[in-house]
């Protein structure tokens, strides 16, 4: 398990856990290893941030580090992270780097690194930076004279992503009354920009940030607000971004939420039925509902489940040519425009279907019904021996029995605690509540369990 990079990049309480001192060297080893695989011109790298008030001081920090390694950093300013991957990806970038801790709240804050072609950083490359983090590695020589790098402002690149998003819509918006929700973070210029290109009639609402405001109260992870905005305003859709606005969620006319599972329904049918869902499959985590797969079942549109992590789904996708995936919090990747989730890309395409279909969006998503769901959180004395106690396996098979076709369970690690998540769904919330609680049983029975986390 890496010590700084996760799944997600370097992620943490600014000041504390993730410091400048850490971005400063995080930059030093980025600018050293790019430009050693130059011999003519610099390397270049180009960083985003969201808004938070940190933001800026990993910016600089960052910047300061790659120039002063001998490599050029190219600043986008406040962006989002699907930004940030296409500008890499587009404009021949040896790296790419936001600065966000999407979701989390603004006293958070995060390195997410990318590889010049826009997808998350390997693994190899990222210990390789901890390494030196830690002064494992030797001591990286500064650049002098002309090899000093510059930093380079790149506002422009923000405008070309803009165009880029508007290139993809087949039809135009002008019908739809839209309410977005910026979260006050990396969308809160682009996305009504984006759609008032389109032609929608756009209300923006929490787009005033202040360095501290940031998914506070708003956005994805807090969307009754959109809900009711788009109920009392008479809104025919809403869409709501998190901090980095890789994520969307969506709100039907009648303010009902269409998380990620949905939205993912809702446009493979409509690839499948317009001959361009060319490997007839959808690329989930196992988090994903039942109740989707149920409904992929009768359209006879194929999935694969994967580890909990955007990251497992672009990698499954890339390798077997799928085009959409994602996961049910509304991180969903379209692979044919984009190398990471994208909530804007996200918002344009389930925007094209309703207008193709001239169908509100409670029609288009009503064929999905949510299994009720229940997650505990387990803290056991040996996760993998608890998994391969004969009793807990018994007491999870005995559960998937009972359920059949109508719900199951899974019991899986955390990647980061000596904790197990239980979780089932079912046709009622008492239901799943009686299977996950018979399997804790069983791990209390057999000494493995130390409490239930609240």
């Amino acid at each position: 398990m890496s010590k700084y990079f996760g799944t997600d990049g370097f992620r943490g309480k600014a000041g504390v856990d993730l410091t400048a001192r850490h971005a400063f060297l995080t930059g030093r080893f980025l600018g050293h290893h790019y430009a050693a695989l130059h011999t003519g011109d610099k390397a270049r790298i180009v960083i985003g941030k969201d808004t938070r008030r940190s933001s800026y001081m990993y910016e600089s920090a960052l910047a300061a580090g790659i120039t002063s390694s001998g490599c050029d950093a190219y600043l986008l300013h406040v962006t989002t992270t699907p930004c940030v991957s296409y500008i890499t990806r587009t404009e021949s970038f040896d790296c790419g780097v936001m600065i966000s801790a999407s979701h989390n709240p603004y006293y958070d804050n995060g390195i997410k690194l990318m590889n010049g072609e826009g997808e998350k950083m390997d693994d190899d490359l990222q210990d390789e930076i901890e390494r030196y983090i830690d002064g494992d590695l030797p001591e990286i020589p500064w650049a002098t004279e002309d090899k000093i790098g510059c930093t380079v402002d790149f506002y422009s690149g923000r405008n070309r992503y803009i165009g880029y998003l508007t290139s993809l819509a087949t039809r135009p918006f002008d019908r739809c009354k839209v309410a977005l929700d910026c979260a006050n973070g990396s969308a809160w210029m682009i996305g009504g920009a984006v759609f008032n290109a389109l032609g929608a009639k756009t209300s923006v609402i929490n787009a005033q940030p202040d360095g501290v405001n940031i998914n506070t109260g708003c956005g994805s992870t807090h969307i009754e607000g959109l809900q009711q905005y788009v109920r009392e305003n008479h809104m025919d859709v809403g869409f709501a971004f998190d901090g980095d606005a890789d994520r969307c969620l969506a709100v039907d006319e009648r303010g009902q939420v269409v998380n990620g599972d949905k939205i993912m329904y809702i446009v493979a049918k409509y690839m499948k039925e317009h001959g361009q869902l060319t490997t007839n499959t959808v690329v989930t985590t196992v988090m994903s509902n039942f109740g989707l797969y149920k409904a992929l079942d009768r359209l006879g549109i194929a999935y694969e489940k994967t580890a909990v992590g955007d990251r497992y789904v672009y990698e499954n996708m890339k390798q077997n040519g799928h085009l959409i995936g994602g996961e049910q919090s509304g991180h969903v990747i379209f692979r044919k425009f984009a190398h990471t989730g994208d909530g804007l890309i996200t918002a344009i395409m389930l925007m094209d279907v309703m207008m193709a279909t001239q169908l509100p969006l409670s029609v288009l998503a009503q064929d999905v019904t949510m299994y009720p769901q229940v997650l505990k959180n387990v803290r056991v004395d040996d996760k993998d021996g608890t998994l391969a106690d004969p009793a807990v396996q018994k007491a999870v098979d005995e559960c998937t029995a009972r359920l059949g076709d109508n719900g199951r369970v899974l019991l899986r690690k955390s990647g980061t605690e000596p904790v197990l998540r239980v979780m089932a769904e079912a046709g009622s919330d008492a239901e799943c509540e009686a299977n996950v609680d018979a399997i804790i049983a069983a791990m209390e029975a057999s000494g493995h369990l130390i409490e239930v986390k609240k």
